[in-house]
C-alpha cells in the first residue's frame, strides 16, 4: 500500500491552542503518524493565535491548515467563558466541519483518513455520507471518529437542528436525537467507518451504563468497530534530562538530583525539607471526576502519617475551600496551590515521591505516564488508562508499578497511599522501583503503529 494519506481533524491542537488531552494528543500524534511515513496534514480552527500565515505546519514536515471566521473563532476562549458554553458553538463547529471538507478539494488532498476528534469534528462523517455522498473526490476517503471524552457529547435544542444544513428526517432516534435533544457525539459514533477511544479499558468500560454517559447503547450497536489505543506521551516536553522547568535536570543514571528538586519544591512551598519524608503530590482540575470527594476526605488522615502533600490546580469552589482549610491546619506538611502553574506542575513531578490520581472515570490519563518518567510513583484508581498502565507493586517480587484501588470509596484509596508510604520506608526497593518506572515507554511512537493498522483495517 502506499503512503496513506491522514487529515488529522481537531479542535485544539499544542502549541497553538489547548484546554485539555486532545490537544497534547492534537500536536504529538501527527507527527508520529509522519515518523512511520505517512502523509499527514491537520485542521484546526484559526483562533486568537499568532500565526503568520494561513498554512503554518507543526515542527517538521506536517502542514497545518486554519480555518478562519474571525467572528467565530476569533475570541478569547475556545468553548465558552464564565457564563458557560458559548450560544452559538453549533453555527461555529458545523461551519469548522463543513470547512474541513471544502479545504481537502480546495488543496487537491483527497484523504485516505480523515481522523476526526471529539465532538466538534463529528459532523465530518455525516457530512460525507449526506451532502457528499456520490462527489467522486470523496469515494476512497474513510473516517476514524476518536471518542477522548464520553462525557462531552456537543449536546443543543432541538431547535437548533436547521443550524446543521442538513434534512429534518436525520433528527432521528437512529442518527442525531438524543432525548430530545441533537447530539452530535452520537452522529459521529454512528456515521463513522470506525470508532476509538484512548485506551483499550475505556472502550470496554463505554459499553456499560456506569460510564457510558448514556451512549452505551449506541456503541454497543458499532462494537465491532469499536477499538482501544492507548495515548502516547512525547518524551521531548515530558523528561526529566530535558526539563528546563524543574530545579535540576536528572535520569536514572544521576538519581540523587531527584532528591535535589525535592528538597528545592520543599524549601520553595514552604514546608519541612527533608528527602526522607515522602512526599505526595497533585497536578489536576479539581472536580469529583479526579476523585477529589475521596481525596477531601484522606488527606488530614494521610497528613498524620508523618508525610507532605502539595497541589496545584484549580476548578469547583467547593473542592478550593476544602483544601483552603487543609492549608490553614496543616501548615507544616501541606502546599496548597488554587492556580494554573505550567512551571510548578513540572517541579511537583520531579520533586514528588507519589503521585495521587484516584479518578472517578479516566479515559486515558497522561498523568501517570509523566509521573513513571520523572521517578514520581502513582496511586492510582483501577480505571480506563489507569488500568492498562499502572499495576500493583508487589514488594516481595518487585513486580508492578504502582499503588492500585479499585472500590470507589474513601477507605481504598486510604490503604492504597498506606501500602505507597510503607513501600517508600524500604530506601533500597524504593529506588529499584522509581529507576524500574523511569524506563518504562510510554512514546507516541508505539500508538502510531497501532494507529496505521487500524487505519488500513478501515480502508479494507
Amino acid at each position: 500500500m502506499d503512503k496513506l494519506k491522514i487529515l488529522f481533524a481537531s479542535s485544539e491542537v499544542v502549541p497553538f491552542a489547548k484546554t485539555g488531552g486532545l490537544a497534547d494528543v492534537a500536536g504529538s500524534l501527527p507527527l508520529a503518524l509522519e515518523e512511520v511515513g505517512m502523509d499527514v496534514r491537520v485542521i484546526m480552527p484559526r483562533y486568537r493565535i499568532k500565526v503568520k500565515e494561513d498554512q503554518s505546519s507543526l515542527a517538521r514536515d506536517v502542514k497545518v491548515y486554519f480555518i478562519r471566521n474571525d467572528g467565530y473563532f476569533d475570541r478569547q476562549e475556545l468553548y465558552g467563558d464564565k457564563f458557560g458554553d458559548y450560544k452559538d458553538n453549533l453555527d461555529r463547529f458545523s461551519f469548522f466541519s463543513k470547512k474541513i471538507l471544502e479545504t481537502c478539494k480546495r488543496e487537491l488532498f483527497a484523504p485516505d483518513i480523515i481522523h476526526c476528534n471529539d465532538w466538534q469534528t463529528a459532523l465530518v462523517p455525516v457530512y460525507l455520507n449526506t451532502i457528499y455522498k456520490y462527489d467522486p473526490f470523496f469515494a476512497k476517503t474513510r473516517v476514524l471518529f476518536t471518542i477522548h471524552n464520553l462525557a462531552y457529547q456537543g449536546l443543543f435544542d432541538k431547535d437548533e437542528f436547521p443550524k446543521i444544513g442538513l434534512d429534518w428526517a436525520l433528527f432521528h432516534v437512529n442518527y442525531f436525537e438524543f432525548y430530545g435533544k441533537v447530539n452530535l457525539m452520537k452522529a459521529g459514533i454512528v456515521y463513522a467507518d470506525a470508532v476509538s477511544t484512548v485506551s483499550q479499558t475505556y472502550a470496554k468500560e463505554m459499553l456499560t451504563p456506569k460510564f457510558g454517559c448514556g451512549m452505551e447503547g449506541v456503541l454497543k450497536s458499532r462494537e465491532a468497530a469499536l477499538y482501544g489505543i492507548l495515548n502516547g506521551i512525547d518524551y521531548e516536553a515530558w523528561s526529566p534530562e530535558k526539563d528546563d522547568k524543574i530545579f535540576k535536570k536528572y535520569s536514572v543514571q544521576t538519581m540523587e538530583d531527584k532528591y535535589v528538586n525535592k528538597e528545592m519544591l520543599q524549601k520553595e512551598s514552604g514546608i519541612e525539607v527533608g528527602r526522607d519524608i515522602p512526599l505526595i503530590g497533585v497536578v489536576s482540575r479539581l472536580v469529583d471526576q479526579k476523585g477529589f470527594d475521596l481525596v477531601s476526605r484522606v488527606i488530614s488522615e494521610a497528613l498524620n502519617m508523618k508525610t507532605q502533600f502539595i497541589l496545584l490546580g484549580t476548578g469547583e469552589q467547593k473542592y478550593h475551600a476544602i483544601f483552603e482549610k487543609v492549608a490553614k491546619t496543616h501548615k507544616k506538611n501541606a502546599s496548597i496551590n488554587l492556580k494554573f502553574d505550567a512551571v510548578l506542575a513540572q517541579k511537583i513531578y520531579a520533586g514528588s515521591d507519589i503521585f495521587l490520581i484516584p479518578s472517578k472515570f479516566e479515559p486515558c490519563g497522561l498523568s501517570q505516564m509523566i509521573s513513571f518518567k520523572y521517578g514520581t510513583i502513582p496511586v492510582v484508581r483501577q480505571t480506563g488508562g489507569l488500568k492498562d498502565t499502572v499495576s500493583e507493586f508487589d514488594p516481595k517480587t518487585g513486580g508492578g508499578n504502582g499503588f492500585t484501588f479499585e472500590e470507589y470509596k474513601p477507605q481504598e484509596l486510604l490503604a492504597a497511599i498506606k501500602r505507597a508510604l510503607d513501600a517508600h520506608k524500604d530506601k533500597q526497593k524504593w529506588a529499584k522501583l522509581v529507576k524500574k518506572v523511569m524506563a518504562l515507554d510510554f512514546s507516541w511512537e508505539k500508538s502510531a503503529e497501532e494507529y496505521v493498522k487500524l487505519y488500513k483495517k478501515i480502508l479494507q
